[in-house]
């Protein structure tokens, strides 16, 4: 879980004329590190499906899959892993249904979530958001890059920095101590996919330099 700098979640509303996995293949073929699947409107069946091509997608590039909230799916489709929020199951009920060799990531808004969440044994840490964003509703206001800081001092474990962000604020986040960054609709929403991850992958490394 180390080795990934960009992390990219679906978001299908934001390419209504597009397949899930035709768009998330190019994305990976633009470098994306690893996926994550978002669906919170469709029914299980649905996300079913999606994961279960998606899953194929990712193992084909040799890249991790993830699934949100959908813990029982996750486990059908034998997704590396799985992702929940605060409102979610807790992270030590998700360890005992998943086994030990799954990825969990938990997202975190303060200090205190993340701290919780790596002493239960969350593999990363999502962070933010940082700015405004419209990938989510019901979004928790933005915690800005000074929780990146202090992320960055208090946790040893990976934590990736989201919401909002784009090439043109990528610099700001990476100042702050982000050393991998997700994304939606910077990518996703591309009228060309594969040249918007290239692009903003290309800045991301730049920023880190």
């Amino acid at each position: 879980m180390r080795d990934f700098e960009l992390y990219v979640i679906t978001g299908e509303e934001f390419h209504p004329e597009r397949d899930v996995v035709e768009v998330m293949e190019e994305a990976i073929q633009g470098g994306a590190d690893i996926i994550q699947l978002r669906d919170k409107t469709s029914d299980k069946k649905t996300v079913f499906e999606k994961a279960k091509k998606l899953k194929a997608l990712c193992a084909s590039y040799d890249i991790p899959f993830i699934v949100n909230d959908h813990i029982d799916v996750a486990l059908a489709v034998e997704a590396d892993g799985v992702h929940v929020g605060q409102e979610d199951l807790p992270l030590t009920e998700v360890r005992k249904l998943v086994g030990p060799d799954k990825i969990i990531g938990v997202s975190s808004h303060c200090l205190s979530e993340a701290i919780t969440a790596e002493k239960e044994g969350a593999d990363y840490i999502g962070v933010g958001p940082i700015f405004a964003t419209k990938s989510k509703v019901d979004v928790v206001d933005p915690v800005t890059t000074s929780y990146i800081q202090e992320v960055k001092a208090a946790i040893s474990i990976p934590f990736v920095a989201i919401g909002g962000i784009k090439k043109h604020n990528l610099q700001e986040v990476v100042d702050a101590g982000a050393e991998r960054v997700c994304v939606i609709t910077e990518i996703v929403a591309a009228e060309d996919v594969k040249q918007a991850t290239i692009d903003f992958k290309q800045v991301l490394i730049e920023a880190k330099q």
